[in-house]
């Protein structure tokens, strides 16, 4: 974004973006291998106990032998993007000036394709450092429509996966997310409101909203990641790219009357394309 060879100095650059020049030349400082291995035991904690906060992981953490405090969690919980999925006071950390829309999903019958999109993001540890992934998921189907691996949580991978699912597929009712600032920055909310979508947005931490996502990130680090070591980005995007794949075409589901997530979806649609 910022061009150190234009005739433009970087600092009016900076200022045009409303950032700090500051910023421009700040260094990120990796983390430490302390850290991924600790954030690599909190990622199999909260899939196995999603319903626990800084405080009951450190204690998990402590049964462990591992001694670290309850801040120092809930600074790589922030990091990795992950909450208690409990209700709590506190757990809805929006971003400062971005709208929050209603929750629409409650009592909702969902019984078709295309008829509730769900957007999540997750962390996906590697060899040495981290990325994420973040997913458009069919409710009624549960086939994954398009996915994205990144190195940030930016609106701007939010966009491009939500964008390539609209082109793909065409346009659901609902598009629910969580109140993540990726999800409700308008970078990311302008291009569901565009395509003529609902925008649904649970609270951080209900666990009731996006339980059919929560399980596809169990799926795939339990019967990927989890048995990788992926030594580079292009791996991890390679590797989760082909088991998603697998997944849509190959893993059948009890909860969809032994069918595949593409049996499911496509099925639907003709059902309704012959109806109509």
């Amino acid at each position: 974004m910022i061009d150190r060879h234009d005739r433009v100095s970087v600092t009016r650059q900076a200022q045009l973006l409303g950032i700090s020049r500051g910023l421009v030349y700040y260094l990120p400082r990796p983390v430490s291998e302390a850290d991924l291995a600790l954030m690599r035991k909190l990622d199999e904690l909260h899939l196995e106990h999603p319903f626990m906060g800084a405080r009951m992981l450190r204690d998990q953490l402590h049964r462990q032998g591992i001694q670290v405090g309850r801040r120092h969690i809930g600074t790589l919980m922030q990091r990795m993007g992950i909450a208690a999925l409990a209700p709590q006071p506190g757990t809805s950390k929006r971003a400062p000036g971005h709208k929050i829309y209603p929750y629409l999903l409650r009592n909702l019958a969902i019984t078709r394709s295309n008829q509730v999109w769900a957007l999540d993001t997750t962390y996906i540890p590697m060899a040495r450092g981290f990325v994420y992934l973040t997913a458009v998921v069919d409710v009624a189907s549960r086939r994954v429509l398009a996915h994205r691996v990144a190195i940030t949580l930016e609106a701007c991978h939010a966009r491009q996966v939500i964008e390539q699912a609209l082109a793909t597929y065409g346009t659901p009712e609902i598009v629910n997310t969580d109140q993540g600032s990726q999800f409700s920055a308008e970078e990311f909310t302008s291009v569901v409101l565009a395509a003529g979508c609902r925008l649904s947005m649970d609270g951080r931490g209900a666990w009731r909203d996006n339980v059919f996502v929560e399980r596809l990130w169990r799926s795939v680090k339990y019967e990927r990641v989890y048995l990788k070591a992926y030594d580079s980005v292009s791996a991890a995007r390679a590797d989760i790219a082909d088991y998603l794949g697998w997944y849509n075409t190959h893993r059948a589901h009890s909860s969809l009357d032994r069918l595949t997530p593409d049996e499911a979806y496509f099925a639907d649609l003709a059902h309704v394309k012959l109806a109509a």
